[in-house]
Order: C-alpha cells, then structure tokens, then sequence
C-alpha cells in the first residue's frame, strides 16, 4: 500500500517537471521574439533617424505651378535637387528658383526624413512691351512691380486686359531685371485699372510713354481700330480713361477726320489730318 503511494508521487513530480520546462521554452521562445522585434524595430529607427536623411535623394513636391512644369523647375535647382535631406540647403534653393524671372516669391518646408515642399507664387503679368535680343525684337512681360519676365509658351494675344507698353527704355535689360524707377508707377496705375470690372485696356492698342525734360512723361494712347492718338498727361486712371472715351466719341462726331486728341490742359482739342493747327474747346 505504502509503496503504490510513493510511486504516485514520483510520477506527479515527472510530469510537473515537463510542465515546467514547456512553459519555461514558451517564455525564452517569447523573450526571443520580442528580442528579434525589438532589434528590427530599433534597426528601423537607426534608418529612418540617420540613413535615410543622411544618404537618400530628397523627394521634392511642387506646388503653385501654372505656366511652368515640375521638369522645368526641377532643372532650375538642378544643383541641390540630388542631395539628402540633411545636405539640402533651403536657401540655396530658393536663391536658384528667385532667379527664375517667373517666378515672384517662393516658400520652402523640409519634412523630416525626406521630403521637401515647394510652394511658388508666380508673376502676374500687367503689361507687355518688346525688347532687343541679339537684334532681334522679342515681347516680354511685366509685373506692377517692373519686373521683365516670360512664361514658357506663352501667347501674349490671348489676354486682352494686357495692354502693349512702349516707349520705356528697356532695350538692353534681360529678363528678371526691372525697368526704370521712374516708370515703375505707370505699371501700378495698370495694374489697378485691369482690377476694375470693366476691361478698359481692350478699347486701347497701345499705350506709348513720351519721356519729358527733368525726367518727367507723358502718355500716347492708341484706340484700337482707329488711326488716331490721344496726348494725356502721367496719370492713367479710370476717370482719365473715361474721359477719353467720352472725349474721341464727342470729336468722332464732330469731325471724323481727326488725327490726334490732346487732353493734357484739362481741355479737349484735337487735329485734323494735314493741319497745323488744332480746333479746341471746354
């Protein structure tokens, strides 16, 4: 009897044993696997913290872009497009795209660990003009700032609020410089005019600048469809354009044979073709 029971207990300390040891493996197997997770896990960090910003290619986005393409503005920074993110110089980009002549301001944000966001604010054109390029006579565009640029491709017919600017010394002056200090007001009168819901500068072919003695100008405007050119003074505005529609319908119908209009001496006279000398009234 004693020794079936002591036999008993023999076998339960056999099998309480191997309980143990499985549940020992299961725990070390556990302690494994976390330890590989861990090790993966920190292996990751050390890439994404150091690796990748250290020695991967920035991934630049664009944003703002209308008249140019993300190609032609990944080649204007051509010289930090391929560098990491910790070797990128946001400055240094900033000065490559301020030199684009499109393009009027820029802002950049780098995103740790590789991307970079650009956003550019591109120059709206309020005026045309020509200028010489290896004697050649080519159109440019102009900001209300004075700005000379040129978009990619484009048609300078299509948008009939901007009006042709002549006169101004421009000839020698490449894109992205500005035009003369002095002339730089005429541009913001434009630009305010072509805000009005009224599209004045489609009734006017040409708007051609007279330089005067002590740096001063005036204004030669030219009706489109009508050979004849109205003399006014420096300030162009909506009331001096409405004026001058008033002013050429009223000669119009007294006279048809009308060369040129002046409305420099708050006055309107005008000349008739092969005249010396002009009729004027009140």
């Amino acid at each position: 009897m004693s020794d079936y029971v002591f036999s008993g207990f023999e076998n339960f300390d056999v099998s309480h044993e191997r309980k143990s040891s499985k549940k020992t493996s299961k725990v070390n197997l556990i302690k494994l696997f976390l330890s590989i997770f861990l090790l993966i896990l920190f292996a990751e960090a050390i890439v994404y913290l150091f690796v990748i910003p250290s020695m991967q290619t920035v991934s630049i986005s664009w944003s703002g872009l209308s008249h140019y393409s993300e190609v032609e503005m990944n080649t204007a920074i051509q010289p930090v497009i391929n560098k990491s993110w910790i070797n990128f110089r946001s400055t240094e980009a900033r000065s490559l795209i301020s030199s684009v002549a499109g393009i009027e301001d820029v802002q950049i944000v780098k995103k740790f660990p590789d991307k970079v966001y650009i956003n550019v604010i591109e120059r709206s054109p309020v005026a045309m003009t020509f200028i010489s390029v290896d004697e050649r006579t080519e159109p440019v565009q102009i900001d209300k700032n004075g700005v000379l640029f040129n978009f990619p491709s484009e048609d300078f017919h299509v948008d009939r609020s901007i009006p042709l600017v002549s006169g101004i010394p421009v000839e020698n002056i490449p894109e992205g410089m500005r035009i003369p200090v002095k002339y730089r007001g005429l541009l913001e009168q434009i630009a305010m005019i072509r805000e009005l819901p009224q599209n004045y500068f489609a009734a006017i072919s040409e708007i051609h600048v007279v330089p005067k003695e002590y740096g001063n100008y005036e204004l030669v405007l030219y009706p489109i469809h009508k050979k004849i050119r109205i003399l006014t003074g420096r300030q162009l505005n909506e009331e001096s354009l409405k004026y001058m529609i008033v002013a050429l319908d009223v000669v119009n119908m007294l006279d048809p044979d009308v060369e040129e209009i002046d409305l420099r001496y708050g006055s309107i006279s005008y000349q008739k073709h092969h005249e010396s000398s002009g009729v004027s009234f009140d």
